[in-house]
């Protein structure tokens, strides 16, 4: 690969990250200064695992509605296509650290849930696939590897 692409995560070698990790993926600054941290958390090995989607949209509403209650900094947290892991957006936060933070209390809030936020036909386009128990055994399963969420690659890179 040697031309550059438009797309952060497309010049990323995906044969050579061990999920499950947060990394910074990309700064932009606005015209006035804000400055959207986003974060890629990547929960299944690329290419060799993936969420399935009614698990995988259940923690997306989970994760949307519940990361809002520890900060006003959160933009979007959204799915990635490949069902690998979640985009997370920060406005004017640019403290890891707390973004792991935010990410733990958020999936801790996840496995006390009983209920998918926004989970029926009026608020949601697809209100059938979901999966509440999906959504606890991945943040189950990523909460297990917490000590990992800061290596991003498998070797010294």
């Amino acid at each position: 690969m040697s031309d550059k692409m438009n797309v952060e995560s497309f010049n990323l070698d995906h044969t050579k990250v061990k999920a499950p990790y947060v990394r910074l993926a990309d700064i932009k600054a606005g015209v006035n200064g804000d400055r959207i941290h986003k974060y890629d958390m990547r929960i299944c090995q690329p290419n060799r695992d993936h969420m399935e989607m009614p698990a995988l949209h259940s923690l997306e509403h989970l994760m949307a509605e519940l990361s809002r209650n520890h900060s006003d900094k959160v933009v979007d947290i959204s799915p990635m296509g490949c069902q690998t892991g979640f985009y997370v957006a920060m406005i004017n936060h640019d403290d890891y650290d707390d973004v792991l933070r935010l990410l733990q209390n958020t999936l801790e809030d996840v496995l006390a849930a009983d209920s998918v936020p926004a989970c029926n036909e009026m608020q949601c386009g697809w209100a059938a696939s979901h999966s509440l128990e999906g959504a606890k055994d991945i943040a189950r399963g990523f909460l297990a590897k917490r000590d990992e969420w800061t290596q991003v690659f498998a070797e010294p890179h």
